[in-house]
């Protein structure tokens, strides 16, 4: 197993959906047992369809870099929050917390 640097917890529709981490060789995201059960269970996009198996990459996902704000809006945050804006996954676990739709992306600690 690859040790985690930082995690989040990725809900859809305020239901604990799965986790993402990111990892000496990348990030990882896999849905929670719990979520999988679930009869409305819904996957968190179409390039990441429901499954047990954990999802691996060496780039940010997609679909989650896609939840980041941009233009001037990424420059207000990472200003406020004093984040580097190559910080990706940072700027996913400050940034998303109340997105538009149905996810949202909490830290460890909220």
């Amino acid at each position: 197993m690859e040790s985690e640097y930082r995690k989040g917890y990725v809900y859809i529709q305020n239901h604990l959906a799965g986790i993402i981490a990111e990892t000496e060789e990348g990030y990882t995201f896999s849905y929670t047992e719990e979520y999988l059960k679930r009869k409305d269970a819904v996957g968190v996009s179409l390039t990441l369809p429901l499954r047990r198996e954990p999802y691996e990459t060496t780039i940010l996902f997609p679909f989650f870099d896609g939840l980041i704000p941009e233009g001037w809006l990424l420059g207000v945050v990472c200003r406020n929050w004093k984040i580097d804006r190559n910080d990706r996954f940072g700027l996913l676990l400050s940034a998303c917390k109340d997105c538009i739709g149905d996810v949202c992306i909490k830290g460890e600690n909220e």
